[in-house]
């Protein structure tokens, strides 16, 4: 996917009636060939450029002053299924220490489990509860971006229209370039990618 033909498409767009909002910007990749139960895409991408904050909440033998933080302690309130069931909704991404994981696993797995959202060794356990750490973890979460297929097309939140179209650009190149690797055949399962503002028409870069 070239970089300029996103660019020259993203200064069409800006040419559209002004907006009263900050308009997110989608990328849309039109799948073929693809078996929406066999061939599923799953996965996160870590984007270049941050979209907007995100709500992470973690478990932790003690509280933090850097996230919103669920101790061991009061994990006993949550045996009760709605209030698992709200806290599952209520952040984007959870984070856990590795010495609590198997209550997290016990207590929490059945509600962060399907949502894609229980921590893993991959993306959210931390080995010690330092501040460095808990950071480190923190700053990855800030530029990520969930891709679930439920059906042969694919729509992501790869920026916002105050963004620059260098930004903008770039994250739709690493958006791209994560899902095109975990197809099955690659770019023989991508039909179309497009481009588009919230309120615009989409424009074709691919």
């Amino acid at each position: 996917m070239e970089k300029e033909k996103i660019i020259k498409a993203l200064e069409e767009l800006r040419k559209d009636k002004k907006r009263n909002f900050n308009q997110s910007v989608d990328l849309i990749m039109n799948l073929k060939d693809f078996d929406i139960k066999k061939d599923s895409v799953n996965l996160f991408v870590a984007l270049p450029h941050k979209i907007k904050d995100v709500k992470v909440c973690a478990f932790l033998n003690k509280k933090s002053p850097l996230v919103e933080t669920i101790t061991k302690d009061d994990f006993i309130k949550y045996k009760d299924k709605k209030k698992a069931k709200v806290l599952a909704k209520q952040y984007d991404f959870f984070i856990a220490s590795a010495s609590v994981m198997p209550q997290v696993a016990a207590v929490f797995g059945r509600y962060l489990g399907p949502t894609g959202k229980m921590p893993s060794p991959q993306m959210g356990i931390i080995t010690e509860e330092s501040e460095n750490k808990i950071k480190e973890v923190l700053s990855k979460y800030e530029k990520l971006v969930r891709v679930k297929s439920k059906e042969p097309s694919l729509k992501i939140c790869i920026g916002k229209e105050s963004m620059k179209d260098e930004e903008i650009s770039e994250n739709s190149i690493q958006t791209y370039n994560t899902i095109l690797n975990a197809l099955p055949r690659k770019k023989e399962n991508i039909k179309s990618v497009l481009i588009k503002f919230t309120m615009s028409k989409a424009l074709k870069i691919e």
